[in-house]
């Protein structure tokens, strides 16, 4: 049986809960509110950063990029990555990856049907094994340009986890190729980002709130699209941006 890992929160789960899904246990639930008691519009980030990710898909899509992977996914909900991408191309194929076991127990069940989309187990700090597993193999070819997706991941690593996962990324995929991340900040909200960064201490991954200029770090070696990087809302925005939030970076990268 699964051990679903139930007694303590994950940020899969707790970022569930803020954009409204059920998947999530008391203790995802009581880590999310601690959140919200510090900042009400914490929940509007975690949308604004989901619509980032389907922009930025969209846009890769549209690119011509018709294989993906999703490294710390999180729990299913509406926009996935594979509705977006195979809505510009059916054959689009995506993978997607997480540590949390309840994402593979409901990526199993949604993914049943789905040929060209698969979900497993993985970790970002440990891409070495994730590049050689059989079901990430199977439906994409490295020698092709790939769109590789580290949203809301790399904040739960260290520093130089960080930097060895996306230098490893730009080594592995070929030219034109791209990379999307997002990182939670402190620099929009210097006030209240330290209470706010507690929610995850209970977690096995406290979260490593970075600068502007250390998400651009991480991105050395890459070429960097406009806007570079920028808060989540503002990146590329289709519609409105006032009342949004400051409470993410995101970037958008090419391998030339």
């Amino acid at each position: 049986m699964t051990d679903l890992q139930s007694d303590r929160p994950h940020p899969a789960r707790i970022y569930d809960y803020w954009l409204g899904g059920k998947d999530n246990f008391p203790p995802d639930r009581e880590a999310a509110e601690q959140a919200i008691g510090v900042s009400a519009d914490i929940p509007a980030a975690a949308r604004e950063n989901r619509a980032f990710l389907q922009r930025a898909v969209r846009l890769l899509a549209e690119a011509g990029i018709r294989q993906f992977v999703d490294i710390g996914a999180g729990l299913p909900s509406p926009g996935n990555v594979h509705e977006v991408a195979q809505a510009v191309d059916p054959a689009s194929r995506v993978v997607y990856v997480d540590n949390d076991p309840i994402v593979l127990t409901h990526g199993r069940a949604l993914l049943a049907d789905n040929r060209s989309t698969t979900v497993f187990s993985g970790d970002v700090r440990k891409l070495d094994e994730l590049f050689e597993h059989p079901e990430l193999q199977a439906l994409v070819d490295f020698a092709q340009p790939v769109g590789m997706l580290l949203v809301a991941v790399l904040h739960f690593v260290t520093d130089e986890e960080a930097q060895r996962a996306v230098a490893q990324v730009l080594e592995k995929v070929a030219p034109g190729s791209y990379l999307v991340i997002s990182n939670s900040t402190h620099e929009g909200n210097p006030e209240r980002a330290a209470a706010a960064a507690k929610t995850w201490d209970k977690t096995a991954t406290p979260i490593q709130l970075r600068t502007r200029a250390q998400v651009a770090e991480l991105l050395a070696g890459w070429e960097v699209l406009e806007p570079g990087v920028e808060f989540v809302p503002l990146w590329r925005p289709d519609g409105s941006t006032e009342g949004t939030t400051r409470w993410m970076y995101a970037a958008v990268a090419r391998k030339a």
